[in-house]
């Protein structure tokens, strides 16, 4: 259970509006446990008609349309994967039950007496939430619009069905939190639309009581509960877009007009304020900068396609999201692993094995144009061409006064970068680029950026000042990742804690103060002092009056790092390799070897170094490739008093 102390903490990261708004939610959860009882009786208006989109598939490629169909047949057999536990039971899916703890969540329970957090009371909670985002229903719908075969479709009516009686309005964990809630919604959107042609989508979604009761209170749900204040991250986007979505597309209710209007104002409004001026997600968490773009995409499309006008500041900051992720992304169009990472997906439309950021890319610039330093993107996908249909089903809109415009039809008037940005000040991260004398690409990520966003920075790490190096795509000095949320404290204490990155730990402490999973009470502030072509410097104050100070300078295959303190202090230097990267230490030199390359990393000769593997107690030498997952990795840990500049050479092989 969460202690009194973390609800002090909590509060105190809120402002007086924020208090007073959170009080009214307590007050409207209590009025609304006669919801959880109300009868299948939903207020429809008597148009409830679907709008079709001609040709939605036509443009797939044949290998996406391979890809998808593939993953469609696994799910059909009952098998996928969540967070790394292989599920064989999703023929006929207990909504509520965790297959990696074996317990299972209270099912008729109302909503907010449920402590979805406690793990003893249901389990994992990402492993219920995630078959209940129905991402796999978009994958089952995709693959009959692709086939015409009912097999698929049958299958995601079983589905809903199910999880309809299974999770009547306001009963169960599945109600708690809104960003559930939204994505859900979105599933369902596309769901019906793929649908289209089904014999049984009417009688499945419009002229369902059951399906008009779930829609409706979803979106009653998101009319009254969203997130705010400090917790106005992704989770508000994702409730924004999915009601946006669900007012257009099922406007079958006498609010989906005023819930349109509310929901496009707050995606408009909440993704200027979650996104820097150079196009970056301010929570500085990379997958959860994919996950906003997702999501803006999504819900911004169907209000295009049913004639609403978005704004053109929704448009600018898509496109400045696009091009700020061709910015950063290396050579094999990986972005920097900074930050939380919980492998969240807005819309699902793909297969597995399917290039999630080359995707996204491909989506980009159909909408709004590669610029010309772009990188290519050499894979396919089904999203594109049906998020592009999807785009160009409500026709072209009024000109422009650029002259340019997205391949929506809907009008930029705003300057592009000409060339790939390597620095983003706003987001203080900086991209160092070189090549070694036998062509491979070098790519280093420095982080000089704020600790996170809003008071509560809920998925930033303790990183201030960290690297991320890369051979031709492989990890060398690599950033950790996530692994977990709820569940196992130590383990997220590690993974977001400053030795868990390639940075500078003093006197023994994170550079930021934590209080809780989710909630950091002191934020280390950083600044970049230069930025320039192979050159960075920066520093922070999380360890004031100390202050950390980090050069990092690229020139051919040398990488050059150097620390330095203001006081002689007791520290810990930490310097992370990927998993492939095995590794020879011979006192303060480590030779550094992968399939594809190999490095000699000199070390500072003022402290002493040790190579740490799959240690457990305490966590030490892990790499978490996805949520959920860690395999060991090899850590080198350089103990001692700082006093002079410690110098760090890694010298890649020709």
């Amino acid at each position: 259970m969460t202690s009194t102390g973390w609800y002090l903490r909590r509060l105190s990261r809120m402002g007086p509006a924020e208090v007073v708004g959170r009080a009214g939610d307590v007050w409207r959860r209590r009025r609304w446990r006669s919801v959880a009882g109300e009868p299948v009786a939903p207020r429809w208006l008597a148009d409830r008609s679907f709008a079709t989109v001609p040709g939605l598939v036509d443009a797939v490629p044949a290998d996406a349309r391979l890809r998808l169909l593939a993953t469609a047949d696994e799910l059909l057999a009952g098998r996928a994967e969540y967070f790394g536990v292989a599920r064989t039971d999703l023929v006929d899916p207990d909504w509520s039950h965790d297959p990696k703890t074996g317990r299972g969540a209270p099912p008729s329970a109302y909503a907010f007496d449920i402590a979805y957090r406690s793990e003893d009371t249901v389990g994992d909670v990402k492993q219920l939430w995630e078959p209940s985002r129905h991402q796999h229903l978009t994958v089952l719908a995709a693959a009959y619009a692709l086939t015409g075969e009912q097999r698929y479709a049958v299958r995601v009516g079983e589905h809903l069905r199910s999880w309809w009686a299974a999770n009547p309005p306001l009963r169960g964990v599945h109600w708690v939190s809104g960003i559930e809630l939204g994505i859900r919604l979105l599933s369902w959107v596309w769901t019906r639309r793929l649908l289209d042609g089904w014999p049984g989508a009417p009688a499945l979604f419009e002229d369902n009581p059951v399906a008009g009761h779930q829609i409706r209170h979803h979106q009653r749900w998101l009319a009254a509960f969203g997130s705010r204040g400090s917790s106005a991250n992704n989770h508000v986007i994702a409730e924004a877009a999915g009601q946006l979505a669900a007012s257009a597309a099922f406007g079958w209710f006498p609010e989906s007009a005023g819930w349109g209007v509310a929901a496009l104002r707050t995606l408009d409004d909440q993704l200027r304020r979650n996104t820097f001026g150079s196009g970056l997600n301010r929570e500085l968490a990379t997958e959860y900068h994919g996950l906003v773009l997702e999501l803006g995409l999504a819900g911004a499309l169907e209000a295009h396609a049913a004639g609403i006008t978005v704004p053109q500041t929704t448009w600018l900051v898509l496109t400045r999201m696009c091009d700020a992720l061709a910015a950063i992304v290396d050579g094999t169009l990986r972005p920097p692993r900074q930050g939380d990472a919980d492998d969240g997906h807005g819309l699902v439309l793909d297969g597995a094995g399917t290039h999630r950021w080359g995707s996204l890319l491909a989506t980009g610039a159909a909408l709004f144009g590669a610029r010309d330093w772009w990188p290519a993107v050499p894979g396919t996908d089904v999203r594109t061409p049906l998020l592009t249909a999807l785009g160009t089903a409500a026709g072209t809109t009024a000109g422009t006064t650029a002259g340019r415009t997205l391949g929506t039809g809907v009008p930029v008037a705003f300057a592009r970068p000409a060339v790939r940005p390597t620095h983003l000040p706003d987001a203080g991260l900086t991209v160092l680029r070189s090549r070694t004398t036998g062509g491979g690409e070098i790519w280093c990520r420095c982080d000089g950026g704020p600790h996170g966003f809003l008071s509560i920075a809920a998925h930033a790490h303790a990183d201030a000042l960290s690297l991320e190096v890369r051979h031709d795509g492989v990890d060398v000095l690599a950033d950790p990742g996530t692994y977990c949320y709820h569940g196992e404290p130590e383990w997220r204490r590690y993974f977001r804690s400053t030795l868990g990155h390639n940075t500078l730990e003093l006197h023994g402490r994170d550079q930021s103060v934590s209080g809780g999973p989710f909630l950091w009470t002191r934020h280390a502030t950083t600044g970049v002092l230069a930025a320039e072509a192979g050159r960075w410097q920066a520093e922070h104050d999380g360890y004031a009056p100390d202050v950390h100070r980090r050069t990092v300078e690229l020139s051919g295959q040398l990488l050059r790092i150097v620390d330095e303190v203001s006081a002689a202090v007791p520290g810990r230097l930490a310097f992370h390799l990927g998993p492939t990267v095995t590794v020879a230490l011979h006192g303060h030199t480590a030779r550094l070897d992968w399939p594809t390359g190999g490095a000699v990393l000199a070390l500072p000769a003022e402290l002493t170094w040790r190579a740490h593997h799959g240690q457990q107690d305490p966590p030490l030498g892990w790499y978490s490739p996805g949520f959920g997952v860690r395999v060991p990795a090899t850590t080198l840990v350089g103990t001692g008093t700082v006093r002079a500049p410690l110098t760090t050479l890694l010298r890649f092989d020709g």
